[in-house]
């Protein structure tokens, strides 16, 4: 068996060494192994970590499908839920609005 690090994308154990990176052969996904594990971290617009259950800011008004009205800007979102495998990573309930997902990029820690 080889020394190799799993692909972090579809978890195969078929993966080679090209240049000084890593290359699945399952789905050809290219991952330089020094950096795995870091794509796991969710970072709001400042670069500080977010952790589940945490309290966020919303920096910009977002418009939202469906919905007669942005959320605003200022706006305190408390109780975040992180799933940092999607887009929106932050799934979240606002009043007025109900359930939805944030991107980081839009949100502060507070």
């Amino acid at each position: 068996m080889s020394d190799l690090m799993p692909c972090p994308k579809c978890k195969s154990e078929f993966t080679y060494e090209q240049d000084n990176l890593l290359v699945c052969s399952q789905c050809f996904y290219e991952f330089d192994p020094s950096e795995v594990g870091n794509e796991d971290k969710v970072l709001d617009m400042n670069g500080n970590e977010l952790q589940n259950g945490d309290a966020v800011v919303v920096m910009k008004d977002l418009p939202v499908k469906g919905a007669p009205k942005p959320v605003k800007a200022g706006t305190k979102v408390k109780n975040i839920r992180l799933r940092p495998d999607s887009d929106h990573n932050i799934d979240c309930k606002i009043d007025g609005f109900g359930a939805m997902a944030l991107k980081s990029e839009f949100v502060k820690k507070a």
